[in-house]
């Protein structure tokens, strides 16, 4: 039986009350808080999105963490904000569920201040039908549904485009948008939050999903999806942040050392069949 510990509408008012006070100047020095963090005999508290970062973080926590004497705690977050804000505000000591290009922007609009540590695995961005076979069949007057955060969306649209559905401005980056579709090729696009795409296959002809809500939603990546992200050279690593300042917190880089064994490769080959995939070797920056 998995022991996570859910997320209660209590715990983020708290997020949310911490954050503020923590934006006014009236929360405890940082490096009082490190230290706290830092205590040996205290558990590693992670934030984690439910597949597959919470069930690594479980396989860790029951196959491999007791021999490196880590004790580890693992929370499951259903979105992509309150993991960061928990961990800015130290309610976790860490999280697992996010690339880069989504850090750098949620730091920057919101002032915080988490940073990536080492990088775990991939899950390939896929577009999925459930009326379609193929990328061949869509058609003008269709519609795709995308994730409709910065850095989800833009790496949505460049799957859409490098796979000759839509056209984007020359040189536009990852934080692309729907403005920046010169030619729609007769598409509608419905922009929606990224956990809820999955539910909206029945009523929409296509949706670019993320791998970890794919997996969720019983859709397998690797069979299921018309196109996938390829790997190669791919900056969507998943990986595991801290706050800054605690990089170093030993029961970190424990865990640092855990994710990147090769008894975690294993289990994430295994388990996801080229769904998810190693990103091991190629350092967090």
């Amino acid at each position: 039986m998995r022991n996570n510990i859910k997320l209660t509408a209590g715990i983020a008012a708290t997020a949310a009350l911490a954050l503020g006070l923590t934006a006014c100047g009236t929360s405890s020095d940082p490096s009082s808080s490190k230290d706290a963090a830092g205590s040996a005999d205290k558990a590693l508290v992670v934030a984690a999105s439910p597949t597959p970062h919470a069930d690594i973080l479980n396989y860790v926590k029951d196959k491999l963490a007791a021999k490196e004497g880590l004790k580890l705690e693992v929370k499951e977050f259903t979105d992509y904000v309150l993991p960061n804000t928990a961990t800015e505000t130290g309610q976790v000591d860490a999280n697992f569920f996010q690339h880069k290009p989504y850090l750098d922007d949620f730091n920057k609009k919101n002032n915080t201040h988490i940073v990536p540590v080492v990088n775990v695995h991939l899950e390939p961005l896929g577009l999925y039908s459930k009326s379609l076979k193929s990328v061949k069949d869509i058609k003008a007057g269709q519609t795709i549904a995308v994730p409709n955060d910065t850095t989800n969306e833009g790496r949505a649209l460049h799957l859409l485009a490098e796979n000759g559905l839509i056209t984007l401005k020359a040189g536009v980056g990852t934080d692309a948008k729907l403005s920046d579709i010169t030619d729609k090729k007769g598409l509608e696009f419905k922009e929606l939050e990224a956990a809820t795409v999955p539910r909206a296959l029945n009523d929409v002809d296509a949706a670019v999903i993320n791998g970890n809500y794919a997996i969720e939603a019983k859709l397998e990546p690797a069979k299921d999806a018309l196109v996938l992200e390829k790997a190669e050279n791919n900056p969507y690593a998943n990986f595991l942040a801290v706050k800054e300042g605690n990089e170093k917190d030993a029961r970190v880089q424990k865990l640092v050392k855990l994710l990147n064994s090769p008894e975690v490769k294993k289990y994430i080959e295994d388990t996801y069949k080229g769904s998810v995939i190693p990103a091991f070797g190629t350092p967090a920056k």
